[in-house]
């Protein structure tokens, strides 16, 4: 006598088991919320120092913003206040748009200072900004 079963031999999934899809989606949750803090504290600045640093920039189409320790500021070499400074950065926004400054910070001067400047270029509408740094040969000798 031949047996016959219930069972199908062959029988097609008609649900998708996601069990392991939101297990493995919960284990990288999990890594991101642990790991996201640790690379946000671990960040180190050294804004004045480059082993990449190319040569000099040519100072006749660019202008150059020079901040010392004691947060003077100096336009192309010529002292100038805070709120000075914004105002010709201005006229040079209207005179030419594509305007270009790079900015000289002393390596002593705190982070605070520098961003003030940044802050200034951005009210004045100006995007190409660069920061002159000195290569590390050169920067461990002075």
């Amino acid at each position: 006598m031949r047996r016959y079963s219930s069972k199908h031999n062959l029988q097609t999934l008609s649900e998708l088991n996601v069990t392991p899809l939101l297990d493995l989606a919960f284990v990288l949750l999990i890594i991101f919320m642990i790991t996201t803090p640790l690379i946000e504290n671990s960040l180190d600045l050294v804004v004045p120092k480059s082993t990449t640093a190319q040569g000099a920039v040519n100072p006749a189409e660019v202008l150059t913003i020079a901040i010392d320790k004691n947060n003077t500021y100096k336009l192309n070499n010529a002292p100038i206040s805070a709120e000075d400074l914004e105002a010709r950065l201005l006229a040079a926004k209207l005179e030419n748009p594509d305007t270009a400054v790079v900015v000289r910070p002393h390596f002593q001067l705190p982070v605070q200072e520098f961003v003030s400047v940044m802050d200034i270029l951005k009210r004045a509408g100006i995007a190409k900004v660069g920061v002159m740094t000195l290569r590390e040969d050169k920067a461990s000798a002075n």
